[in-house]
């Protein structure tokens, strides 16, 4: 028997359909992947690099119209052209399968389906979306190219992508963002990213070095505002051995680890004033001097900044460098906040709970229609850090294949989302998990400790609690 080969995504709703291929198609290809919703089609590219998707048309309840097939097959032909795109519809529309193949779909499959005709087609598709992966890694080598709205899978810099894989959506806001970043990646430009605490500032941070010509180069992320004074020039510049007290080796500042990739700054307003001096000089003049040292060492960086502060207003109140503020911000990208991008919660959510359901180990399939209202319903002031915390709690608690709203232990009558069994993070006598009965709170921290195989981290994250409240919550109830 020849050996299997190609990776085949199959995306439809049908959970039957789903276990049936399942079964099918593995006898003839190395790796499939089901998912049921296009809601994850972006990450399941990028994670699992198929080389042929199997799209169903429709996903909405009633509508069978297939724009939902259409829309998607554009939507990959864009991000991954090498991927090939054969649709799955119970309609054997001609005209539809024709406007299917002007968006760049490869063939068209009816249901029910001929086993033997579905092998072949898939197969075919797979040899020709091999050849071209082939032709153009021979051709051209891994490098970034433009796919109409971003990374080809088979140019990405990295083998594996990483858990924080940037989620673009399908706001305007985000769209835009995209746009942009796209034109300035591949650029030198300096670029400040700002935006409230959670909304991802770090993951773009990433993305944009992932897709500049840098990216085969380090990426050295430095979290401004939690070097102590003390130790600043230290750490962003290094120093020589004796140059203070406990300097016993030379020391490689941050500016030397990221030659010749990428600086990344988070929190750049909480730089002391009197700092933001030594900072602008390191940057105007690319080279630093270690301390205790004498020589001026030069440095190619690629500076990517990021706040949640308003660094305007505190260049007018004179807590931020007017001259660092304009030499930091070549390029601005604000992210919008989760409430303002409500049309990308759920995706989001559904990415999470995919996420945290392989983790955990729980047969989860989906989030229900009223988890799905509850979590657009919130203000998530904590955005998408918030979001993935609520989820990751709710897959270690839930019962079901799908996650209720109940899960989610979310307050519906407040006016932003509050966790119902919340508890202080920082004493354990605050009353931790007190909208719930002693019986039921037990049950909670038994069942978390459980499902996080006795992780107590991953515990009291799940239950929304400090690891001190945890612990004294196990030394009550004997666990």
């Amino acid at each position: 028997m020849a050996s299997k080969t190609g990776k085949i995504l199959v995306v439809d709703d049908n959970a039957g359909i789903r276990r049936a291929l399942e079964i099918l198609l593995p006898t003839r290809f190395a790796e499939v992947l089901t998912i049921p919703s296009p809601a994850t089609i972006v990450t399941s590219l990028e994670r699992f690099r198929p080389d042929v998707v199997l799209l169903d048309m429709n996903f909405s309840a009633s509508v069978n119209t297939g724009n939902e097939g259409l829309y998607w097959t554009g939507e990959i032909k864009k991000m991954a052209p090498e991927v090939e795109v054969v649709l799955f519809t119970a309609y054997a529309d001609i005209a539809l399968a024709v406007e299917g193949m002007k968006r760049g779909a490869f063939d068209f499959i009816v249901k029910p389906w001929e086993n033997d005709k579905l092998m072949a087609t898939l197969a075919a598709a797979c040899d020709k979306a091999r050849k071209v992966m082939k032709r153009d890694s021979s051709a051209k080598g891994l490098r970034m190219t433009d796919g109409g709205s971003g990374l080809r899978m088979t140019d990405l810099c990295h083998s594996e992508r990483s858990e924080e894989s940037m989620f673009w959506g399908t706001s305007p806001a985000m769209k835009a963002i995209r746009k942009t970043i796209e034109k300035i990646a591949p650029t030198e430009a300096t670029v400040l990213i700002t935006g409230e605490n959670g909304t991802g500032k770090d993951v773009l941070a990433k993305e944009i070095h992932a897709r500049s010509l840098r990216s085969g180069k380090p990426m050295v992320a430095v979290d401004a505002g939690a070097i102590t004074e003390t130790l600043f020039e230290s750490e962003l510049f290094g120093h020589v051995k004796g140059a203070f007290t406990d300097a016993h080796t030379d020391h490689t500042g941050k500016f030397e680890q990221a030659d010749g990739g990428t600086l990344f700054l988070d929190e750049i307003g909480n730089i002391p004033l009197h700092l933001q001096a030594k900072l602008l000089r390191a940057i105007q003049n690319r080279n630093i001097v270690r301390v205790g040292g004498s020589e001026a060492i030069p440095v190619n960086i690629r500076l990517i900044c990021a706040t949640n502060m308003d660094l305007e207003a505190m260049v007018r109140e004179g807590r931020f460098r007017e001259d660092l503020y304009y030499r930091i911000k070549t390029v601005r990208i604000p992210l919008p906040p989760l409430r303002e991008r409500k049309e990308d919660i759920v995706p989001l959510a559904e990415i999470f709970m995919e996420r945290f359901a392989e983790k955990y180990h729980r047969p989860l399939t989906g989030i229900s229609g009223d988890a799905a209202q509850l979590l657009k319903a919130g203000r998530w002031s904590g955005n998408i850090r918030e979001l993935q915390n609520v989820i990751e709690k709710a897959v270690i608690l839930s019962e079901s294949k799908d996650l209720s709203a109940k899960d989610l232990q979310i307050d519906s009558s407040a006016r932003g989302l509050r966790m119902t069994n919340d508890a202080s993070t920082d004493s354990a006598s605050s009353g931790t998990l007190r909208a719930v009965s002693e019986a039921e709170e037990e049950r909670l921290v038994r069942e978390a400790m459980e499902r996080s195989g006795g992780n107590i981290s991953a515990a009291a994250k799940a239950l929304g609690v400090s690891r001190p409240t945890l612990y004294a919550k196990l030394k009550k109830y004997g666990l």
